[in-house]
């Protein structure tokens, strides 16, 4: 078994007995140690707080994207994602793509319908009144009855439309949860009711289960018809958005169910070999992607911000250090008098002002991960404390410890043991 040299061990006592110091110093001024912690403890909490936000965020928007589009679905159109391109892309785009229309969707059904699930979507505001009850700015989607096993749309009451009514044409509606209670208050059934949409009756089939707010937008104050009556309603318009699904029992997965419809549209859009798809697609991949290089960018300006309380928190380490130098004038003289090497000087310092940030880290990784519990209960926000971020917070408080010990640990090293040993 190897032995460890007189030189290691004489550092490892001197470690030991540097750290075991440091810690006496802090008892012995609780209160200064407390009071120059404070900005430690407050930057550490910061940026563990911000952390958590934009985590929580994340998870929001992975939440609201699964909510709204769907996790196995993607979508077709003549232009998606229209706040990630500029004015001259977006122009470029509506001059080459196609838009999808009845022939196109139809087309598509005919070529991939027995492994691929699409449906139109389209959309419209209007107010849902039933007798003097009215459910305003509601979305009104017209779709196909196969948008429910697209997008796993729950209904909770009833059923969603069939194939059959969508082709025969009547007027069904399946609402959502707010059009429910704002039309059928109290414990009246809303199956079999009539609500009116642009003066037209509907009767309702199904009641949607409650999906709560998308991006500050209620998602429940909505009914979905079938596209069959939304066409007579507001006309065939100049195009829609096309959802697609690969059916459980074709095998495919999104990406091939989502390339067969390429293909398919390239062919009915003459699209010739290596130009690119003169139609956009968007899948819940790319949105993820997008939101995750939204967070990031937040994260890059904001993280760094925050840490600047870590470096006010590092300046007064660093004159409460120099405090304790002056202080400890003699006792270093003595000690450098008695063969303590420089270094030695250095390592104590540098030990204490670690020690100081590395407490308060720890004290507001603490602090911080209350109050993110406590906002996150009474305000019912969604906050999620993630290892990073606690790494990053306890790495930089070390890093800030070292920074602003190491100029006061420099200059007692220099004191001359005489004068030292002068001072009172």
């Amino acid at each position: 078994m190897p032995q460890t040299s007189p030189e290691g061990l004489r550092g490892r006592d001197q470690f030991q007995n540097s750290l075991r110091m440091a810690i006496d110093s802090i008892r012995s001024h609780k209160l200064r140690s407390f009071l120059t912690l404070l900005g430690v403890i407050i930057g550490v909490a910061s940026v563990i707080l911000v952390g958590a936000a934009i985590a929580g965020l994340g998870v929001y928007a992975e939440q609201s994207t699964s909510k709204a589009f769907g996790s196995e679905s993607f979508l077709v159109a003549q232009i998606v994602a229209q706040g990630r391109m500029n004015r001259r892309e977006y122009f470029d785009k509506v001059k080459r793509n196609k838009p999808i229309r009845n022939d196109d969707a139809r087309f598509l059904e005919a070529v991939n319908g027995d492994t691929v699930l699409y449906s139109p979507y389209r959309q419209h505001t209007s107010d849902i009144k039933r007798d003097n009850q009215t459910s305003e700015d509601a979305s009104i989607l017209g779709v196909s009855a196969a948008m429910a096993d697209i997008r796993d749309i729950g209904v909770t009451d009833g059923r969603f439309f069939t194939a059959g009514e969508e082709h025969s044409r009547p007027y069904v509606a399946v609402i959502g949860d707010t059009v429910r209670n704002t039309l059928f208050p109290g414990d009246a059934s809303a199956l079999g009711g009539i609500v009116r949409i642009e003066g037209i009756e509907f009767t309702v089939v199904g009641v949607l289960e409650r999906v709560g707010s998308v991006f500050g937008r209620d998602q429940d104050n909505c009914a979905y018809i079938p596209t069959t009556a939304f066409d007579r309603l507001y006309g065939p318009g100049n195009g829609f958005a096309l959802f697609g699904r690969p059916k459980p029992s074709s095998g495919l997965t999104l990406d091939q169910a989502l390339d067969e419809t390429r293909v398919a549209l390239r062919t009915r859009f003459h699209t010739r070999p290596g130009e690119d798809d003169n139609f956009d697609t968007l899948t819940p991949d790319a949105i993820r992607g997008f939101i995750d290089q939204v967070l990031g960018m937040i994260a890059a300006v904001v993280v760094p911000v925050t840490c600047i309380s870590l470096v006010v928190g590092g300046i007064v380490i660093m004159n409460i250090m120099l405090v304790s130098v002056t202080e400890r004038t003699r006792e270093i003289g003595v000690r450098k008098s008695l063969g303590a090497r420089h270094g030695d000087i250095m390592l104590q310092i540098l030990i204490e002002a670690v020690v100081l940030a590395s407490l308060g880290g720890a004290l507001g990784v603490g602090l911080g991960a209350a109050a993110t519990a406590v906002l996150g209960s009474v305000f019912g926000l969604s906050l999620h404390i993630t290892a990073g971020y606690v790494a990053l917070s306890l790495a930089v408080s070390g890093i800030v410890g070292i920074a602003s010990g190491w100029y006061p640990a420099a200059h007692a090293a220099r004191l001359d043991p005489v004068v030292a040993l002068r001072s009172e």
